[in-house]
């Protein structure tokens, strides 16, 4: 029901808008202006804007156009004065020919908002041709026994002026015999009469030399002349007279040339060579004497050119049948040109728009005039488009039409369209004209660029050096144009400490994403940031999508040693009882990794040993254990070399020193070893104490705040697993958690207590208590990875 009333409201709408258009048109009268032909080009003919009530400027403004039928500007209109202007010089007699008055119709269109007025421009004649005599002698045979007063038609002089500048008289030269009288026929063109005043004699005077002089009435006049030779013959009393002395003829204009138009026919009652009749043409003008000729002996008149309805649509054919003295006959053949539809419409383009913006409201495209020169059904047209285009056609005033578009276009969905208006008169047979018209949809800035992804995932290996091409996004836009240049940009991260700008950078042309600086893995796993896509056109449209960079591990830290404490000042000695059963737990390596996956992965090896073959190395937890029976024959002081290996690519290593001494028992006094009792024998130099025991200090110093810092760490995360350890006795190191994670080559997670004497100050293992609980969890950072 909605609809239904939209429609009949729309429909009330054209209804009232082409009964106002009408009212307006009626109450309009012709705009007639004149000028007189030859007069120069740019001759000022009427100020349009003050004719038409509007306003200076106001016909630039409103797109006005002056239209003449076939598109033949003979006007042209000054926008800013207003001013109606001669577009060339006019010749009336080649625009009109005979035709008078002679007038030019035009109409005056305003585009915006879109109104018509029809005007006339009479082009008035002047006297610029002479008059002519097509036959420059003519030649009169008078019988001797015509009576006084008996007309002789002369043929007539042909003058292109028409009115007043058209032949007025004829004049003959003074004589004794004739004079001449000026006729006027049924179109108004005029003819001579040659009138005899006075009985001829053959015998005083046989023939007559006269000059025929044909004046127009210009001013001034303008005369041609011709001569007349009259040649007295004998008697002969009887002219041809015609069966009927006027003919109507119609006649179709597609007629071939030889077409048969007419059989006339005239009688001569004298015998003889005076009854013999020869047919011709007369007073004919120049046109009727190339579209028709007449066979002199039998008098049928046929066609020497086509005939076109459109030109001309009748023709007054005078003939004269004449006898073999000088006697005549006349007769009028009015020819009527019947119109066939041969002439196709024609399309008159006034206003087109070549280019229209997408989704814009109605807008006028074309403003177009049709016409056919054919008359009556033949000249009545009818004009469409295409059914399925977005387009539609709106007819006006005396067959103007106005296309316009019927609902917003997208541009996206289809950019050209090339329209067909087709043209169809209703003649028999019917003839068509088309017109291709093509309209160019221009973009509008209305599609946001889209990304190919809505998230990236980005892997980047780490130590990569920096500026780094990294990746790339993509982004398209279904515009074109600048609308369809899409500039990529790093979106501000919603944290403001993040430092985005300094981590990656992007190319605002192309999206190519780069690594500004080197990233560290054991640092920053990953990270992410959004990246935005804007457009050019304005106002601009932007779209954003997320980036995730994942930082991939690389083989960059090697293995290190948390026991035995490397201090080379105060080395580490493990003591064994020489009663120790073969696969004796001697000590533990415990060695870290800082990266992650199999390049954290270590295993041990026994790289040197004083008594090879004693002590074996367990490869996969770094656990140093007794290979065989202990024998009085091996040395107390033994010294082996473990080497920790990752499995990265390629392999970094660590190797750590352990000093082990064979004791029957744990109640043995420490022996010291070879190079301590070396050092204590040997005189030391006081600067090289002062060396050693700085360096010591620093060593110690050092490796005393990683031990401690990692303490903390291991501590804090292993809180709940504190249960079990043992006491801390006073000395120089205090006990401290070791966790050990079973991501490595363990198959669960251990965690070991060291304990450290502080007694003896020889900083000897005094025992390891593997804890069992899972502290797994408790290491959110980087792998650490020791191997038991």
């Amino acid at each position: 029901m909605e609809a239904s009333r939209k429609l009949v409201c729309r429909q009330r709408q054209v209804l009232f808008f082409f009964l106002f258009l009408h009212l307006a048109l009626a109450g309009f009268e012709f705009r007639r202006y004149s000028v007189v032909e030859e007069a120069e080009g740019s001759s000022f003919v009427t100020n349009l804007a003050k004719d038409l009530g509007l306003g200076q400027g106001e016909l630039s403004r409103r797109g006005t156009r002056v239209i003449s039928k076939g598109n033949k500007l003979y006007l042209q209109l000054d926008q800013e004065s207003g001013d109606l202007l001669l577009n060339e010089k006019l010749d009336r007699e080649e625009l009109c020919g005979q035709t008078e008055p002679c007038v030019l119709r035009f109409q005056v269109l305003l585009e915006n908002p879109l109104e018509f007025f029809q005007a006339e421009l009479q082009v008035i004649d002047i006297n610029d041709h002479t008059p002519v005599f097509m036959d420059g002698d003519m030649l009169l045979k008078i019988s001797e026994n015509s009576l006084p007063g008996t007309t002789f038609p002369l043929k007539n002089a042909q003058d292109m002026d028409v009115g007043q500048n058209n032949i007025e008289n004829y004049i003959i030269s003074p004589n004794s015999y004739f004079r001449v009288l000026t006729r006027k026929r049924s179109d108004g063109r005029k003819y001579p009469e040659l009138v005899l005043d006075k009985v001829l004699d053959r015998e005083e005077e046989a023939e007559l030399r006269l000059t025929l002089t044909a004046q127009d009435g210009g001013s001034p006049p303008r005369c041609g002349t011709a001569n007349v030779y009259i040649e007295v013959i004998d008697i002969n009393d009887n002219a041809p007279e015609f069966e009927q002395p006027f003919y109507r003829i119609n006649i179709p204009e597609d007629s071939p040339k030889g077409f048969l138009v007419v059989k006339v026919s005239a009688t001569d009652v004298d015998i003889g060579v005076n009854g013999e009749i020869s047919y011709s043409l007369s007073q004919a003008s120049e046109d009727t004497s190339k579209t028709f000729e007449i066979n002199a002996m039998t008098g049928e008149i046929r066609l020497k050119k086509q005939l076109d309805f459109e030109t001309t649509q009748s023709y007054e054919v005078n003939i004269e049948a004449r006898d073999t003295g000088s006697l005549s006959g006349k007769c009028t053949v009015l020819i009527q040109v019947v119109d066939v539809n041969d002439n196709a419409p024609e399309i008159t383009m006034s206003a087109l728009t070549g280019q229209i913006p997408e989704n814009s409201p109605e807008t006028v495209v074309a403003v177009f005039s049709v016409s056919d020169l054919d008359s009556e059904e033949n000249g009545k047209v009818s004009c469409s488009i295409q059914y399925d285009l977005p387009f539609l056609l709106k007819s006006s005033m005396e067959n103007f039409y106005t296309l316009v578009t019927e609902r917003p276009l997208d541009r996206e969905t289809r950019a050209k369209y090339i329209i067909t208006i087709a043209v169809t008169d209703f003649g028999t047979p019917t003839l068509k004209t088309e017109h291709n018209i093509t309209v160019l949809v221009s973009d509008v800035n209305d599609n946001a660029p889209a990304f190919t992804q809505t998230s990236y995932t980005l892997w980047v290996r780490e130590n990569n050096s920096p500026a780094l091409h990294i990746g790339s996004v993509s982004a398209t836009d279904t515009d074109a144009g600048a609308n369809a240049q899409v500039t990529y940009s790093l979106l501000p991260p919603p944290d403001p400490h993040v430092a985005l700008a300094s981590l990656v950078s992007i190319n605002p042309d192309n999206g190519h994403l780069f690594a500004l600086t080197t990233l560290d893995y054991e640092a920053l796993r990953a990270f992410e940031f959004r990246v935005g896509a804007a457009d050019r056109g304005s106002p601009a449209l932007s779209s954003q999508a997320l980036v995730r960079v994942l930082v991939e591990d690389a083989n960059d830290n090697a293995p290190f040693v948390l026991y035995p404490l490397q201090n080379a000042s105060a080395p580490c000695t493990e003591l064994v009882p020489r009663a120790a059963e073969p696969g004796y737990l001697v000590t533990k390596v415990v060695a870290v990794d800082g990266d992650a996956g199999q390049n954290a992965w270590l295993s041990y090896q026994l790289l040197k040993a004083t008594e090879p073959g004693l002590f074996g190395v367990w490869a996969h937890n770094g656990e140093v254990r007794t290979a065989r029976l202990l024998s009085e024959r091996d040395a107390p002081k033994q010294r082996l070399v473990v080497l920790v290996k990752d499995n990265g690519e390629p392999p970094l290593s660590a190797s750590v020193t352990l000093h082990v001494l064979l004791v029957d028992g744990f109640s043995q006094p420490y022996l010291p070893p070879p190079e301590a009792e070396a050092a204590a024998a040997a005189p030391a130099d006081p600067l090289t104490v002062y060396l050693v025991v700085a360096l010591a200090s620093v060593s110690s110093f050092f490796l005393f705040s990683v031990l401690v810092f990692v303490a903390v760490r291991l501590c804090r995360r292993g809180g709940a697993g504190s249960a079990g350890r043992c006491p801390v006795p006073e000395g120089h190191f205090p006990g401290h958690l070791v966790d050990v994670s079973g991501t490595g080559t363990l198959s669960q997670s251990y965690q070991y207590e060291v304990c450290l004497t502080g007694g003896t100050g020889t900083r000897e293992f005094k025992f390891l208590k593997p804890v069992v609980p899972n502290f797994q969890s408790h290491f959110p950072g980087p792998e650490i990875n020791p191997q038991f």
